[in-house]
């Protein structure tokens, strides 16, 4: 493939255990004589990590969905894609590290067709945990990496105390009423990181942002353009 489509595309990209299953869509030209239009040219890319791969979390999730929109309509090529084992994904569940490589993957993927591209990092719960853990490594591997954002992510579920410091700024937004992980420690966690950070916290908020999509994709905008 040379370039990025200029449609929204359901393909496969090669990934370490087999294939994995995407959905790639073209940014939005941001200037009022070119609206709604293909910034096929760009290369801006952001890459959105869904949540938990064993409970029901795909790429086609509505929060997931809500982020890649904040970043089309900013212009950005947005890339999202199933985990491994994920619907038509090949291989299975690996805690979240093979997930790491499923995303270094989708890495190397974007470089092939747009080698002078720069990367936003994003992910929702468990994908947050993914992205925030596969940066350093993607940094290494001389990715150009523009931003790291995490939504809800899942704090009390995986190792989040081990990373603390981001090589580039990390946005972060979560609900003070989130019924899966504890917003306080959301926030706890948030504060031991040393590094360039910016957060919304939404009011009334859950988990999942339900009835809230709207207010998540004003914050998305508000923190990351």
């Amino acid at each position: 493939m040379q370039g990025f489509p200029d449609k929204e595309t359901r393909l496969f990209i090669p990934g370490p255990v087999g294939q994995l299953q995407a959905i790639v869509t073209p940014g939005k030209e941001t200037d009022a004589e070119n609206q709604g239009t293909s910034r096929n040219g760009g290369d801006r890319v952001a890459i959105v990590c869904h949540p938990h791969s064993l409970m029901g979390g795909t790429m086609n999730n509505k929060v997931v969905h809500t982020i890649m929109r904040a970043f089309r309509d900013q212009g950005y090529h947005v890339v999202r894609f199933n985990f491994r084992g994920v619907e038509k994904s090949e291989g299975e569940y690996a805690d979240g590290i093979g997930e790491s490589d499923d995303l270094l993957a989708v890495f190397a993927w974007i470089k092939q067709i747009l080698p002078a591209s720069t990367i936003s990092m994003a992910g929702f719960s468990f994908g947050s945990f993914v992205s925030a853990r596969t940066l350093e490594s993607a940094l290494d591997q001389g990715y150009e990496i523009e931003q790291l954002l995490l939504v809800a992510p899942a704090v009390e579920n995986y190792p989040f105390e081990d990373l603390t410091e981001f090589g580039v700024p990390l946005r972060m937004i979560y609900g003070d009423q989130d019924e899966v992980v504890d917003a306080g420690s959301i926030a706890s966690w948030y504060l031991s990181v040393i590094s360039a950070k910016d957060v919304v916290c939404l009011d009334g908020a859950g988990h999942f942002f339900h009835a809230r999509l709207t207010d998540l994709k004003d914050s998305v905008e508000k923190l990351c353009f």
